[in-house]
């Protein structure tokens, strides 16, 4: 015959065929939609560098957690940025009963019930040095930082997280957080953990939103060396020994290598954050018209499905959600 009998063309014929063709499948309740919560009252403050993202108050943020329910969405994450003259050397905003966090949790968990609430557990926005630990003599030192991590951890917990995310990359976190929750009365609380956290430049746009980038030297020495792909595994086994329930890859689109070989070796539900940077730098091309920005997004967020995240959290959700839905 001159011609092939296998034909892959045949499948790709019309959109109907080519949906039942589709080995994997993005859907709105894969996405976590990250959220800053700043102080003051009727705050919808756009963030320049992430096109579409805005920080809110915690009375906007009430009903902001409304629409991502009303939209299919799971999940969000929360990130609390105190105000400046409110941030000291220990980071003690993080751990405050009415910090902004806490408040933020409670606001969400009144205004969508059915929300899952995921709280980021770092002191990077709470330090007046931006360090994600405590610093000591210049240094940020690992053992110190772990009470207050854990502290942290235990204060949303009370306030009403359902998964607190510990993203600080000290040794030990997990193991520390979860003996705090299990101590405190909150075995039921689960952890996500950052656990290969590379030191990647794609952070940019978050540390304006979030206020949290470092006073002084870099994260070189807590997050991760980009070029170490085995060690991320052994960074995510010891999170999961440690007590982890779901473990994280970040960035995503740079890491996936790193997110398919865990799904390879690791039974454990995978999550996956595509950062501000990833989400920064399409906005900017579709500004531009360089590209079609919703068909780039959402490309770039299957890739993240197809290599394996079961969690994927995307400034891009509530776009994707609406696009899912149609």
């Amino acid at each position: 015959m001159s011609f092939p009998r296998t034909r892959m063309r045949r499948l790709r014929r019309t959109e109907g065929l080519r949906r039942l063709a589709r080995e994997t499948r993005l859907s709105r309740e894969d996405l976590v939609l990250p959220l800053f919560a700043v102080e003051g009252r009727g705050v919808r403050e756009p963030v320049a560098s992430m096109p579409g993202v805005l920080r809110f108050s915690v009375d906007q943020l009430a009903d902001e957690a409304k629409a991502v329910a009303d939209l299919g969405i799971p999940a969000v994450i929360l990130f609390g940025v105190p105000a400046s003259d409110a941030k000291d050397g220990r980071g003690s905003g993080a751990d405050a009963p009415d910090g902004i966090a806490q408040r933020a949790v409670e606001a969400v968990r009144r205004a969508a019930p059915g929300l899952v609430v995921i709280t980021d557990v770092c002191l990077c926005e709470y330090t007046d040095h931006g360090h994600c630990g405590l610093v000591e003599e210049g240094e940020v030192r690992n053992d110190p930082s772990l009470e207050r991590l854990a502290a942290a951890a235990v204060s949303h917990a009370r306030a009403g997280a359902h998964v607190v995310a510990p993203s600080d990359m000290m040794d030990g976190r997990v193991a520390a957080i979860r003996r705090a929750l299990d101590a405190a009365g909150f075995p039921d609380v689960a952890i996500l953990a950052y656990a290969a956290k590379f030191a990647s430049a794609y952070y940019g746009p978050f540390r304006e939103a979030a206020e949290s980038a470092p006073a002084f030297g870099d994260r070189r020495g807590y997050q991760m060396d980009p070029p170490n792909r085995r060690e991320a595994l052994r960074e995510m086994r010891l999170d999961l020994e440690e007590g982890a329930d779901v473990l994280m890859v970040k960035p995503a689109l740079p890491y996936l290598d790193v997110l398919a070989d865990a799904r390879r070796e690791l039974d454990v539900l995978l999550a996956a954050y595509h950062v501000s940077g990833e989400y920064a730098m399409i906005q900017a091309a579709a500004q531009r018209g360089w590209l079609d920005g919703p068909r780039a997004m959402e490309e770039a967020v299957l890739a993240i499905k197809r290599a394996g995240a079961d969690w994927i959290l995307t400034y891009a959700a509530k776009d994707l959600a609406r696009a899912l839905r149609a």
